[in-house]
């Protein structure tokens, strides 16, 4: 077993590792290119939605109140007229990045220090690379990408877009794995 006290640094330097990766993977037009495209006619569909003064939030619509009426004619109507969403409104104006990276970079830490705890649960110091980044890359893969997938399954969110974030998880896992065997005490 390996004291957490002992595995600050590779925590924090994991944490740095997948904040510049994801910079980088975010930044340049690689594989995320595609993830949001464009509601057709965006003028007349912010015309007609603006008036309503949505507060940011997670919507659905339609959206039933109870099970009875999901079961009714007209919320049945609803459903095969369309439009069906799911969909998060962001308060009005500039997006808050400074906010966002910073609780991205606090998430990272915390995902880090559960690879920690249990790449220190199951290995004493001195332990070798290949095991301490076998624990420490799957807790992190299991972190950054498992949870991904409840949303393709439950809102519709598109498989290619999750499967893209999977990939992404995978180089924040192997940083992460790489940074605990790199730092590891021995």
């Amino acid at each position: 077993m390996t004291a957490l006290t002992a595995l600050w640094l590779p925590i924090l330097l994991a944490a740095v590792f997948v904040f510049i990766a994801s910079s980088i993977i975010h930044m340049l037009p690689l594989w995320h290119r595609s993830d949001y495209p464009a509601v057709p006619d965006e003028n007349a569909f912010i015309s007609a939605v603006q008036p309503m003064a949505i507060p940011p939030g997670d919507y659905m619509v339609p959206r039933a109140s109870g099970q009875a009426e999901m079961s009714t004619p007209e919320f049945k109507e609803k459903l095969n007229k369309g439009p069906v969403l799911v969909m998060s409104v962001f308060p009005s104006g500039p997006f808050n990045m400074g906010k966002t990276l910073a609780l991205w970079f606090v998430y990272s830490v915390v995902v880090s220090y559960f690879s920690a705890y249990v790449a220190g649960r199951a290995l004493g110091p001195g332990a070798n690379y290949l095991d301490v980044f076998r624990f420490a890359g799957a807790t992190a893969f299991i972190g950054y990408t498992l949870a991904l997938w409840q949303m393709p399954i439950w809102y519709g969110r598109a498989w290619g877009m999750t499967l893209k974030q999977t990939f992404d998880g995978l180089i924040y896992s192997l940083l992460t794995a790489g940074a605990f065997g790199w730092l590891w005490p021995r």
